[in-house]
C-alpha cells in the first residue's frame, strides 16, 4: 500500500508542475522544443556613394560576430581609396538603438560616410572652407558614421541621437546628414 501512497504523491505533484509550467511556455511551442536564442541585432544599409547595400546581423547577445564584424569594415570602407580600418562595434550599438528609438529597426541606413583615410580627410577639409570636414575627425579612427534614415527628417534623427548621449552629434540641414561617432559626447 506504501507504494501506491507514494505513486499517487508522484502523479499529484508531476500534475500540480505541469499546470505550473504549461502557462509559462509560448503556444506555439512545448518545453522541449522552447528555444531560447540569443536576440540578433541587425542593421541594413545603403551606401549613398557605391551603390551597395548589406544586410547584416552583427551581434547575437553579447556577442559580436567577428565575421560580420569584418564585413561592416569593408562595407565601411574609404570608398575613394577602397582601404579599410577596423571600426568601434559600439558605432554599430548606437545605430541600432538609434534606429529603434524612431521604432525604424526595418529600414535602410543611408551612409553618405564611414571610413576616411587621414589623405581623404584632408583633401575634404581643404576643398573648402565650409565642409564641416574636423582635422582631427573620428572617420579616421573609423569611430563615426554620417548618415540619414530615408523617410525620417534629419532633424528627428539629430535629436534621437542626441538623447541617447552616446558620442557626438553633427547636424548638417542644408546637405541632409546627421552625423553620429562614439567619441565624447557633444554637438553641433
Amino acid at each position: 500500500m506504501l507504494c501506491f501512497e507514494r505513486m499517487q504523491f508522484r502523479i499529484r505533484c508531476c500534475t500540480w508542475w505541469l499546470f505550473v509550467l504549461l502557462p509559462l511556455a509560448p503556444l506555439d511551442q512545448t518545453l522541449e522544443s522552447a528555444n531560447f536564442s540569443p536576440r540578433e541585432y541587425r542593421l541594413r544599409f545603403y551606401h549613398t556613394h557605391t551603390g551597395e547595400r548589406l544586410d547584416i546581423v552583427y551581434r547575437r547577445g553579447g556577442n559580436y560576430l567577428p565575421e560580420a564584424l569584418a564585413e561592416l569594415d569593408r562595407y565601411l570602407r574609404d570608398h575613394r581609396t577602397g582601404e579599410v580600418r577596423h571600426f568601434d562595434p559600439h558605432l554599430f550599438d548606437l545605430l541600432y538603438d538609434l534606429t529603434a528609438s524612431l521604432k525604424d529597426t526595418a529600414g535602410e541606413i543611408d551612409v553618405i560616410c564611414g571610413y576616411r583615410t587621414p589623405r581623404t580627410n584632408e583633401f575634404l577639409r581643404t576643398r573648402s572652407a565650409h565642409t564641416g570636414v574636423a582635422r582631427h575627425s573620428l572617420h579616421m579612427q573609423a569611430e563615426a558614421i554620417d548618415i540619414r534614415l530615408p523617410g525620417i527628417p534629419t532633424a528627428a534623427v539629430r535629436d534621437a541621437a542626441q538623447r541617447l548621449q552616446r558620442g557626438g552629434v553633427g547636424y548638417y540641414r542644408d546637405s541632409n546628414f546627421v552625423h553620429v561617432d562614439v567619441g565624447r559626447v557633444r554637438r553641433w
